[in-house]
């Protein structure tokens, strides 16, 4: 099969950076590519959210059953596009003078034609270049800020870690290569043997998407790189970048690796316990916003990554372990794009890249939109009633329960009561401080992306049903695989 319908939505996020960049070369006025843009993305989730339930292995010429097109896929594309979005309405104000707009929606458009690419990977090689293609894009977008010595910083240390979590993948799947002669996900799963060369290779690449995914203890490039890229960029990485690692993860651990999961489970068991704990309690002393939701972001790594232990250790939780983990992943999307997209409304208000827990005194006067709808994703990212992020969470440790992980799931609900307070300070610095300032305008890029993000919130947590039966759906695709 040459092309299928199926593929149109990654095939029009390409047709549209090329688009972009030619717009950019001989267009004076470069404000056309943001709405250019979204219009894009528009069209690709309207597409995506149609075949919500498309099952299709792409066997013949010229995939050759390296791409699969399935619920797991849809919904983590349908994820991406939607972050992408929030990113892209919010950029045309933060980015609205800057001479080089067409680089900038050019590079985040590769990004998430990278993340979708690792989204319907069903080969390692495939997974490898979607990879690197949204990599090497989120590499310059977190040092788009020139002028930023803070932006430059972030990107050479985010290219750094990158580019050695890039290698120890690497090396990991030349080994798997050498053990199966096969890149194929699901060749491997019917013949890797259980052998210390296979337990290498796990450990190599449980450490590459360790960093991908901002585990413990490879996450010490998150907090300096979500503190010192552009905060658009950073809701992007955050709520986009770290998801494309867990997609990856599912597919690779969970489908391929099945033969070692009892090395994994261990490994999981405390990678997820020491993740979920240290970026809470880290997240609890910091001043800056921005490194707080950088630590609650490593944090709920951690709760995700239960979805590993738990699908290792009881095969009846694991489909409501994987349902759990696909809706956090969600719930953390929304939330979280939201969250640093208010960071970048804070930028505005202070004219000053350095933020700090006071520039939130008094926000509820001075700019009430941005203060509600920030109150309502910290809620959902502390995983109170009635947002997504309470939905969420509760599948999620419930799944642990059920898999007779009880210790695993007291660990995660006393650290989600932990995060309670972090989130809490900020809301009452909104309402209860002092204003620095007199009341703002708001400008209409940032609040419609938080009204978006601040409405998905609300409404699957009020009514999750069809986000849960897909989510269900994604977790039987999986699942069936193996």
């Amino acid at each position: 099969m040459m092309f299928s319908n199926l593929l149109l939505p990654e095939a029009i996020i390409a047709i549209t950076a090329t688009v972009v960049l030619i717009l950019g070369l001989f267009l004076k006025d470069k404000e056309v590519v943001g709405p250019v843009s979204i219009l894009g993305i528009l069209i690709a989730l309207v597409l995506t959210v149609a075949n919500l339930d498309a099952r299709e292995a792409f066997q013949g010429y010229p995939f050759y059953n390296a791409i699969v097109v399935d619920p797991l896929a849809q919904i983590f594309n349908t994820m991406f596009l939607i972050v992408a979005l929030l990113a892209c309405i919010a950029s045309m104000k933060y980015y609205e003078k800057n001479e080089s707009l067409d680089e900038y929606f050019m590079l985040l458009l590769f990004a998430l034609l990278g993340m979708m690419m690792v989204a319907i990977s069903n080969d390692l090689i495939t997974l490898f270049i979607g990879f690197e293609l949204a990599s090497l894009s989120t590499y310059a977008l977190a040092g788009f800020d020139r002028k930023d010595a803070r932006s430059i910083e972030a990107a050479f240390k985010y290219f750094v870690i990158g580019a050695l979590s890039s290698a120890i993948l690497l090396f990991g799947i030349s080994i798997i290569y050498g053990l199966t002669g096969s890149t194929n996900l699901g060749i491997i799963a019917k013949t890797l043997p259980y052998s210390s060369p296979a337990m290498l290779a796990t450990l190599f690449i449980i450490a590459g998407f360790g960093f991908k995914m901002a585990l413990v203890p490879f996450h010490m490039w998150a907090p300096d790189t979500y503190e010192g890229s552009p905060p658009v960029v950073t809701s992007l990485l955050a709520a986009g970048s770290k998801k494309m690692g867990f997609i990856a993860a599912f597919r690779v651990i969970i489908l391929a690796l099945i033969a070692m999961k009892i090395d994994w489970y261990i490994a999981f068991a405390v990678i997820a316990v020491v993740t979920m704990t240290l970026g809470n309690l880290a997240a609890l002393v910091q001043n800056s916003i921005r490194r707080m939701l950088a630590y609650s972001s490593i944090a709920h790594a951690g709760y995700i990554a239960m979805v590993f232990v738990v699908v290792a250790h009881s095969a009846k939780a694991a489909e409501l372990a994987i349902v759990g983990g696909i809706l956090h992943a969600f719930s953390h999307a929304f939330a979280k794009a939201g969250a640093f997209i208010v960071t970048a409304m804070i930028t505005y208000i202070f004219a000053s890249k350095i933020d700090s827990i006071d520039d939130y005194n008094g926000l509820g006067k001075r700019a009430p939109i941005t203060a509600l709808t920030m109150a309502i994703l910290l809620c959902s990212l502390a995983g109170i009633p009635p947002t997504f992020g309470f939905y969420s969470k509760f599948v999620l440790f419930l799944s642990a329960i059920q898999g007779d992980l009880l210790w695993l799931a007291i660990i995660a609900v006393l650290n989600s009561a932990i995060s309670v307070y972090y989130y809490a300070r900020v809301i009452m610095r909104m309402y209860w401080g002092k204003p620095t300032g007199d009341k703002v305008k708001e400008p209409a890029p940032y609040a419609l992306a938080l009204i978006i993000a601040t409405l998905g919130t609300l409404a699957l947590g009020v009514y999750p049903s069809p986000v849960s039966d897909w989510a269900y759906a994604a977790a039987q695709s999986l699942i069936g695989g193996l």
